[in-house]
């Protein structure tokens, strides 16, 4: 029986009631994690290293959305589209190779996602096997990558979802080897969508891993778009830069999207120029007279693959993932099944599992975040001093703070290079 408090309340404001019972039921980000250090930053927020106070202090990667705001004046609008759209798809979908969101949680007008952590991304190992141990990645190693990549795109393309941003430091990869595609605040639902894909986003995919259907004008796209950056993400493996390294055109003050030049012709110079004959509706692509004024050249993808490569399997792979026709491109079903995979060596569900523990890279390193107001800092690590220097969370890295973080590892490629990056855009962050 509810007391007279209680009653009073009911007949004046029965809101009021539900209110204080659910904030007294409401816990703080900080009374359930311990936050061990700062990963990176961007556009859309913040993103930690956590401790869970519970589940036997399991780690966590939480990411923090900043509030839309208007202008210079901070006049909270709401939820940014990112958010909702990382949220909303993180909640529905459940696979080994995708990123996994434990929670939710909203405290004082921003949104907190606890992710599982993982400690390395596919960026992390290209600049570690090309500045630390100056040696291509393992044929086995590539091939485990490669493979569980596309097992979680499968799985993602299996549930209607378009990606939109695969790239390398989009990319996880646990201390067990498990490869997770993270980063979802540029994905959505393309079964029977309620707009255009064009309609609320005109840039998507960051330049380099850009599809050159994005890159010719097209209003409508398809999964295709994902499986050519997956060709992008394999070469940049392989060779350990990016294949296709172009200067983006910025948009314009009316937001136009400008002619693409230098990137397309980065992908010509390796794939040679497209015709009717490759590319039966290039002719129809709102910026086919732009690109034929572009100079003409002859594929060099056969001589790129046999330095990177080796083998008629490997070649025909990407040859198949680089098909400018997006209706011929390999899908990623089919490119899971495809021979390079079944010849030795065959991929291993553990990307590490065979090569010796030096050559794995190094855990990434956390520092004190630059701006604690966004996060209360633990009072032992101000004990500790960590202000004056950066706090090394596992081992000694080689790269900057930050600078291999995807919101696990950190989500949105933060401290790399964001969907609308173009030649400098590794310094440039973007989360969600």
């Amino acid at each position: 029986m509810l007391d007279e408090w209680s009653s009073n309340i009911l007949q004046h404001d029965p809101m009021l009631l539900y209110r204080h019972k659910r904030d007294g039921n409401h816990r703080s980000v900080t009374s359930k994690y311990e936050i061990l250090g700062f990963i990176s930053s961007g556009t859309y927020g913040r993103v930690y290293k956590a401790r869970s106070l519970s589940e036997g202090g399991t780690i966590h990667a939480i990411k923090k959305f900043k509030p839309d705001k208007e202008g210079d004046v901070i006049t909270y609008t709401g939820i940014s589209q990112s958010a909702i759209r990382e949220i909303a798809l993180n909640r529905e979908i459940d696979h080994e190779n995708i990123v996994a969101l434990k929670e939710v949680i909203l405290e004082d007008k921003s949104i907190y996602m606890v992710f599982e952590y993982a400690e390395h991304d596919f960026l992390q190992v290209i600049h570690h096997h090309s500045q630390t141990l100056r040696a291509s990645i393992t044929l086995t190693v590539l091939k485990s990558l490669t493979y569980q990549l596309l097992n979680g795109l499968v799985y993602l393309h299996s549930c209607h979802i378009l990606h939109r941003d695969l790239k390398p430091a989009n990319i996880l990869i646990t201390s067990a080897g498990v490869v997770k595609i993270g980063d979802l605040g540029l994905a959505r639902l393309i079964y029977e969508p309620l707009q255009p894909l064009f309609a609320g986003d005109k840039v998507v995919v960051t330049i380099w891993y850009r599809a050159p259907e994005l890159l010719m004008g097209a209003k409508h796209y398809t999964k295709a778009i994902d499986c050519w950056a997956v060709g992008c993400v394999l070469a940049e493996l392989a060779s350990l830069r990016p294949i296709f390294k172009g200067e983006e055109a910025k948009l314009d003050s009316k937001k136009n999207v400008p002619f693409q030049r230098d990137q397309l012709l980065k992908i010509f110079e390796v794939l040679g120029t497209p015709d009717e004959n490759d590319w039966p509706g290039v002719v129809h692509m709102p910026e086919y007279q732009s690109m034929k004024r572009l100079d003409h050249f002859q594929s060099q993808l056969v001589g790129w693959c046999n330095s990177r490569i080796r083998g008629p399997q490997g070649y025909d792979l990407m040859r198949r993932l680089f098909m400018y026709d997006p209706d011929t491109r390999l899908t990623a079903k089919d490119a899971l099944q495809h021979k390079w995979f079944q010849d030795e060596p065959k991929p291993t569900w553990n990307a590490f599992q065979t090569i010796p523990q030096q050559q794995i890279p190094p855990h990434r390193r956390i520092t004190q975040d630059e701006a604690p107001s966004m996060m209360p800092v633990p009072q032992h690590m101000s004990q500790q001093g960590v202000g004056h220097a950066h706090m090394v969370a596992f081992g000694q890295s080689q790269s900057k703070p930050g600078s291999s973080a995807s919101f696990a590892s950190l989500s949105g490629g933060g401290g790399h290079y964001g969907a609308q990056s173009g030649g400098n855009g590794r310094k440039k962050a973007r989360l969600g």
